[in-house]
């Protein structure tokens, strides 16, 4: 089952203009395998990037 989700990173949502930080970061996870993915977290105001872990891998 693949409920889990872990944050990896934080970057402020007021970054500098053209800059997608969260986005690069997500793109290198990707190309390295993993399922990542960009969120916004409004609470915070600031896009996490999540990884989709597998419980078995998270509960070892």
């Amino acid at each position: 089952m693949m409920n889990e989700r872990v944050v990896v990173q934080r970057f402020p949502a007021g970054g500098p203009r053209g800059s997608w930080p969260a986005e690069e970061c997500a793109h290198e996870l990707r190309c390295a395998g993993r399922d990542a993915e960009v969120v916004m977290d409004l609470a915070t105001d600031a896009f996490l990037v999540i990884v989709r872990e597998p419980e078995e891998a998270v509960a070892a």
